[in-house]
């Protein structure tokens, strides 16, 4: 039970780092799910698709008023991510066996494969984020320039990682767009929060067919309402925190756990 009110608590921190940054919910919705909540990791992974897509979407309607949306790449990025997530989460999972291999004693189950895949998506997002790197453009009078086969390519690409480990890829959305788009930072986290809703929330569209008679509809609805709670009181920090220093600080933060569930499955 107090692990229990504990991952209600965290769910306000999803919401607060979607805010803040762009990305980083379903980063930290999955070890919520799984290891607080108590939550199978594979049916983890579709409400963690649920939680993020709604949190997003209300961000993403935020940043919209605000005229921070560019909806040319929204379809241009989106659609392709779209798809991809579908498809991954209706025919790609369940093709998945449960046992992937047997080493002696150890037996490496899907549920295992996808929270090591989560893990080592979890490392190289912090390690994206720590990394020193050109400061992105600020300015916003900057006309936006599309190179659409690598906006598309990454867009695939982000897509099926999204429906294999329910991660809503903002880390990997808000770069492309800021580099392929030459698109300004703020305008790329709001973009980003559409795009992540709009594959999120399909993906788990996906996932009905095959979980709809075991989803735990109180908890995922409760979490979700905390998690959109969160992203209000994020938009409001992230006028007041420097985005580089919080960057630098969730990016550790992702390192630690990612290395963590890593050692989890595999070690103990």
């Amino acid at each position: 039970m107090e692990a229990e009110i504990i991952g209600y608590v965290l769910a306000i921190l999803i919401g607060i780092s979607l805010g803040l940054v762009g990305s980083g919910g379903s980063i930290l919705t999955l070890p919520i799910l799984v290891y607080l909540m108590g939550v199978e990791p594979v049916l983890a992974t579709a409400y963690s698709l649920f939680i993020v897509g709604v949190t997003s979407f209300v961000g993403g309607i935020k940043n919209a008023f605000l005229g921070r949306i560019d909806f040319r790449s929204v379809i241009i990025f989106g659609l392709p991510s779209v798809l991809a997530v579908y498809f991954s989460r209706a025919f790609l999972l369940p093709l998945i066996p449960d046992v992937l291999f047997r080493i002696d004693s150890l037996v490496f189950t899907k549920s295992m494969g996808l929270m090591v895949l989560f893990a080592i998506v979890m490392i190289l997002a912090s390690v994206s984020m720590l990394s020193p790197k050109k400061k992105y453009q600020e300015n916003e009078d900057t006309e936006i320039s599309y190179n659409y086969p690598m906006i598309l390519l990454e867009g695939i690409v982000v897509g099926v990682l999204t429906g294999l480990v329910g991660a809503g890829g903002g880390f990997l959305v808000i770069p492309a767009l800021v580099l392929l788009a030459k698109m300004p930072i703020k305008l790329a986290i709001g973009t980003s929060l559409f795009i992540i809703a709009m594959k999120s929330i399909l993906g788990f569209i996906g996932d009905l067919q095959n979980y709809s008679e075991i989803i735990d509809w109180k908890l995922l609805l409760i979490f979700s309402f905390l998690s959109v709670l969160g992203i209000f009181v994020g938009v409001f920090l992230s006028r007041k925190i420097d985005g580089t220093r919080l960057k630098s600080i969730f990016g550790w933060f992702v390192l630690v756990m990612g290395v963590y569930i890593f050692i989890k499955e595999l070690f103990l």
